[in-house]
This record gives structure tokens, sequence and C-alpha cells, in this order.
């Protein structure tokens, strides 16, 4: 199943055909993939509602499509391989065959334990094989899958769980990440303490401990897929049932549970992986994510098996054991297409073009960037000292609700541009607006990104909470997904994103709602209430910059920094916790009691003189005070 484009020309040509015939175009695109029963339409929609529906009354399964279909032709193909934390220990090649035979195996086990068609199942684990395996067999019976990522804390896991209405956890006695070892199944078990909902939990053995397990709801996984057989009929499954969910965190409250579904999800991850990394048959393709994100979900998993790939996961860090452990990894394995975040980028720029020049790297064919917008230095050393100047760099800019790519190169087939990701692929309609709605045509503007048209792996909804999903997609601009970035156009039409214009930062290309983070902190005793605010990282991106009201200003600021940071890491994760704490006795607020983020972000950015007015504000001598104890 070829659906790549193979020029610009014919990229200029297919995106002027998705324009003009939307439901033309997707249709001849999936009538390319294994339908149990052929769907009726192939789209109603508004985005009023919204309600979106793409291939309606498609009947599928998603596995069949990945395992069944490649059995005959690429049975003995490689589909998976994993490298392993410790370069010392051997690592995994899976066939399609091998796969079909683990996730049926496994999808057996599941419904042994009672899970059934609907039913949600939370994976929290390390990135070993079993997840891959975890996932499919989940789709293979028609269950919902939910991973969480496995940085997350109990208390992170056990609110996603409980929103979801998880049935099953999957998880691990721990997992190996450089040179630590994190107990798992500990936090689990923290977890579900507050989980009305969870049955069973099924306990991978990777690092070899022996965690507590609760007899009649703990099964360790061996035993759970002992006697069970390696065929198992795949559910039939309706194009627009849930595939999973995945949380994100928003501008405000609680992370959401972004709902993606079957036919349309399918269509798009397979279609754009293969478009945007120009994968051919032979190829091997790692994507270094994780797969408790979307790019793990969409460019490790669905997209390249569905297209027959071999795709690789990576269980370590890349500075462990040393700072060439990337490309070590690519030119043992002869990578073809390399898909990375900036932050690893830049995070490997600091420690120089010695752990990079001793590989060859001439496997490569293919660079990718994901999670923020890429800078143009980090973009110069990557293409350089990397891609050594022959590989193009496809900069993808998209979101966990968009399921997919949306803007980006396509492998050497398209312009590239530093810092700009480039072109919309076919069938993806983006407009700039105004703050008033009006659309923007001239280029050189900046606007805000939006969508006039639905894609086939736009979200359906936030789980359990639809009204929550209008208002933050669809009810800023009428007929619009509202996507959160400001972006602008150059003179040939190719993007460049700017960045979030709502209170979210982007933390090594993970999304913080404001409002989650200040939750955390205010739940600290010691704490009154609190802003946060993101300002820039050379390593990060952005950083998190917490501004905090406590009763008094602690006399040892350093101890109740650390009590703050501990109270965040418990809430939700070392991944979140604020850089830099800055005490205050008051917070920048409207006479109307709406704290001035805007006042606080440039004295984060270290641009005091760019405040603006602030005679507007209810005390205005509280500025001077913060900008005088800047950190």
């Amino acid at each position: 199943m070829d659906l790549r484009i193979k020029s610009f020309d014919e990229y200029k040509e297919k995106y002027e055909q998705s324009v003009k015939d939307p439901k033309g175009f997707w249709d001849e695109i999936a009538q390319k993939f294994t339908w149990q029963k052929p769907y009726d339409e192939v789209l109603d929609w508004n985005f009023t509602d919204p309600d979106v529906k793409w291939f309606i009354n498609g009947k599928l399964n998603i596995t069949e499509n990945i395992l069944d279909a490649n059995l005959e032709k690429r049975g003995n193909k490689l589909a998976l391989i994993w490298e392993p934390n410790d370069p010392r220990e051997r690592f995994v090649r899976w066939t399609y065959r091998e796969l079909y035979e683990k996730v049926n195996q496994f999808a057996n086990a599941l419904k042994n334990q009672g899970i059934q068609k609907g039913d949600v199942v939370a994976i929290y684990m390390p990135m070993i094989p079993e997840l891959t395996v975890a996932v499919l067999a989940c789709v293979r019976i028609g269950a919902i899958h939910s991973v969480v990522f496995a940085g997350f804390s109990a208390h992170a896991l056990a609110d996603r769980i409980n929103d979801a209405k998880a049935k099953m956890v999957i998880t691990a006695d721990g997992q190996n990440r450089g040179h630590k070892q994190i107990p798992l199944k500990r936090v689990v078990n923290e977890a579900v303490q507050n989980c009305d909902s969870i049955e069973t939990v099924i306990v991978y053995d990777r690092v070899g401990w022996s965690p507590e397990m609760k007899e009649g709801r703990d099964i360790w996984w061996h035993d759970a897929i002992e006697g069970m057989g390696s065929d198992c009929e795949p559910e039939q499954m309706d194009s627009e049932d849930i595939l999973f969910i995945l949380y994100t965190s928003g501008s405000t409250g609680k992370p959401k549970g972004v709902v993606h579904t079957i036919g349309g999800y399918m269509v798009y991850a397979a279609y754009s992986f293969q478009n945007v990394f120009q994968y051919e048959e032979s190829d091997i393709y790692w994507c270094t994510a994780d797969v408790g994100w979307i790019t793990g979900h969409s460019y490790i998993i669905y997209g390249p098996l569905l297209s027959g790939a071999t795709t690789m996961m990576f269980e370590g860090v890349p500075t462990y054991p040393d700072p060439g452990r990337f490309w070590q990894i690519c030119d043992k394995h002869g990578v073809n297409q390399f898909y990375t975040a900036p932050t690893a980028i830049r995070a490997l720029m600091a420690h120089g073009e010695d752990h990079v020049i001793s590989y060859s790297l001439d496997s490569l064919k293919v660079l990718g960037t994901v999670g923020e917008p890429i800078n143009e230095e980090a973009w110069r050393w990557y293409y350089i000292h990397v891609g050594k100047e022959k590989c193009p760099i496809v900069d993808t800019w998209w979101q966990t609700e968009t399921g997919g790519i949306m803007i980006s190169g396509l492998g050497e087939h398209t312009p590239q541009k530093p810092a700009h990701a480039g072109y919309p692929l076919p069938g993806i309609q983006p407009v700039l607006l105004d703050q008033d709605g009006n659309e923007i045509t001239e280029n050189g503007k900046e606007g805000l990104l939006c969508m006039k048209y639905p894609w086939p792996s736009i979200l359906r909804t936030t789980y359990g909470d639809h009204e929550r999903c209008k208002l933050t997609y669809f009810s800023t601009f009428k007929d619009h997904y509202f996507t959160g970035d400001g972006a602008k156009r150059d003179e040939n039409g190719m993007y460049r994103i700017i960045g979030r214009v709502d209170d979210v930062i982007n933390v090594s290309g993970h999304r913080f709602g404001t409002a989650e983070i200040e939750e955390a902190i205010n739940s600290n005793d010691k704490v009154v209430e609190s802003a946060v605010v993101g300002y820039p990282h050379e390593v990060k991106g952005q950083g998190i910059y917490a501004y905090v009201v406590c009763d008094n200003i602690p006399e040892d600021k350093e101890s109740a920094r650390g009590e703050i940071v501990e109270t965040v890491v418990e809430e939700i994760g070392k991944i979140a916790k604020p850089e830099k704490i800055q005490f205050v006795s008051a917070l920048p607020k409207t006479r109307s009691g709406k704290i001035m983020r805007r006042i606080l972000r440039k004295i984060a950015e270290g641009e005091p003189d760019k405040l603006g007015d602030t005679s507007t504000l209810l005390d205005p001598d509280v500025v001077e005070e913060i900008v005088e104890g800047a950190l």
C-alpha cells in the first residue's frame, strides 16, 4: 500500500484535489485499507456541536490492517526492533508473524481476565516491546487503550484512570532510564488505592524486582499469557468507535481525555507517515518519542505498522551511557528515517560535535523534529552534523488533538527553510485569523492558526465532557478548529509556527496547562496562591517560572522551593517541576481580580522594560517589587 507523493508538482496537484473534492480525495485513499464492511458515506460534519464522522458505518479492525494484512507478504519482515536502555543488553527483533502471535496471545489473556469490547484499559509501561503488544491487543478485542506516560506521578495516574473509568492497568515492576531504575508498580499501587474501577493489574517483569502484589487483583504478565493461544479473531468495530483516549493538558483545569476513533485515525496515520518520511519498503525507521505521548502512538506504532514498515523503539535516554547513543544506534541498525525532539537536539549540541563525528550516519535519508518549532541554530547543527548536509529535515507541526502531522515537508520533495514547518499536507486546510476572526490573506503577518475543514484524524470529543471539547477548540471562532498556536506565512506561503497564544507551556515538547501546575503548587500548605508562566530555556524550549505568594515570605527560600517542587512532582511528575520559583508578596491583578500574566511573562523573559501600561492594576507597586526580585 504505497500512499506516497513523489514530487513537489504531484504534491501541488494532490493538494488542489484535496481542497476541491475532499470526500473524493479521502475515499480514494481509504479504499486501499481492509474493511470488514465498506462504509456508506465518506464524511458528515459540522464544527458547531462539534460533530465529525468519517467513513460512516464502515466496519473494521485496525489490527487486521497491521497484522493480518502483512502476514502473507511481510510475515518474515522485521516489524519491530527494540533497543534497550543498556547497550550491553541484547536488543529484540520481531517479525510481523511474531508480532501477530504475541498480540493475539495477549489479546486472549485480556479476554481471560474479563476485558470486553468497549472497556478502558490504562497502560503505564516502560518503552519495551510489550507496550506495543498491550496497545494492539486492546485494539484486537475492541477495548479502548489509555496510555499514561510512565513519568507521571501516582496522583496524575489516578486522575486519568478515574476519568476514563479504566477496568485494568497494565504496568511493569520497574523501568530503566539512563543510570536509574524507577519502581512503576509501586506508583501503580499507590494510584489504584483511589481508583474503584480497577479490577485487575497485569505486571510485566522488566527489572526482576518483587513488588507488592495484591492477591485476586494483580497478576504477572507471564502467568496471564500461560496457556493462551496465538489465534484471536479481531473484533468487528465501527469506524467511529473509540480507538484510544490520550490525556493532554489544557489552559484550564485538569487534563482532558482526547478521543480518537478508529477509521479516520487509521487512514490519516498511515497516509501522513508515508508521505512525511517518504518511507520505502526496506527502510528502518526510528522515532525516539515515548508511546505515552501522541507521537509514540501515531509514529512508533500505528503509522509505521499500518504501512508494513520496520519501526524502532528505544528504552533509554539520548545521553546514556554517553551523548553518542542516538548515533551509535543509527549506525548499528542502519536507520534511514530519524525523528526526535528539538529538546534532544539542543541537549546533544551542548555536548559538542565529538559525539557525532565518530559515527558515519550514512544510512540516514530523512531527519525529523517534533513537539515544538526547532530554532535555527539547532536546525543547522542537526542538518550539518547529523544529516551531513544531505538529509532533508521535516519540521513537523501537529498536536495530540490532530492525531497526525498537519504541516511539514514531505521528505526531499518539498522546499525546506530553517524554523519553518512548511506546507500543509493534502487534506489539511489551515487559515490565519485575527483576534476578531477575520482571515489574514496577506503573507508575512502573524495570525491565529485555525483549520476550516475536518481531516480524518481530528479529535472527536474530550472523554465524558463534550462541552469542554466544544469550548476549547470550536468556540473561539465560528466554524473553525482553533489550534491555540500563533503562526505566519512567508512570501512563498510556507508556515512558521510562533508558539502558544493561550496559557499552555511547552516544556521539551510536552504541553502543560498553567492552571494544572498552579493547582499543584497551591496544594502546598505554605502557599496562598501562585501564577505560572513559561520563559525561554536553552535546552527545553520553555522552562516553568512560578511566582508564589505565601502567608509570609519564607526565611529559608531554598528549603521552601524544595518543598514546592516536591509537591509538584507528587501531584504531576518530574517533567512539570518549575525551574524558577520567586516568592512575592502579591501578584499583579486588575481591579476585577484577574492576574496579569502578560506582565509576569515579560519579567520571566528578562524584559522588564516591555511591560506596557501598569496603571490600571489594583496595586501597580507590586510590579516594581517583582521586577527587583526577579530570578
